[in-house]
């Protein structure tokens, strides 16, 4: 399946998605290791999040996940906030938003995906 989005930070990944419905890079993620506090890894891996939240600490996190070499491939959300592209844009992190909401519906963790500009596509059936 195949998704256009707008691309706020280009670029290309490929990866297996770790889904939340939204996160706190403050806090929810740890900058050394990518994990989450749910204890999943977020390192080398498609981060997919509904929303996010937090405070203007996280576009350091997010620049320190990519100089930690712990980020993930690439970051897809439902709606950038400054914070997230701020951090996306430092890191060199692929960013896409305004994806139609059948993404999020089928898109689960563990699903392979491909980021390329402003196209994401589900190598695999997700549902």
């Amino acid at each position: 399946m195949e998704f256009k989005g707008r691309a706020i930070v280009p670029g290309g990944a490929e990866g297996e998605a770790v889904v939340v419905d939204s996160i706190s890079f403050y806090g929810e993620v740890d900058p050394d290791t990518g994990r989450l506090a749910d204890g999943r890894s977020i390192k080398g891996r498609i981060l997919i999040a509904r929303r996010t939240r937090g405070s203007t600490v996280g576009s350091y996190i997010i620049y320190a996940l990519a100089k930690n070499g712990a980020a993930p491939k690439a970051i897809i959300v439902e709606r950038a906030e400054p914070i997230v592209i701020v951090g996306a844009i430092l890191a060199s992190i692929p960013l896409i938003d305004t994806l139609p909401p059948k993404f999020f519906e089928t898109v689960r963790d563990g699903c392979s995906i491909t980021v390329e500009g402003d196209t994401v596509r589900l190598l695999e059936e997700c549902g």
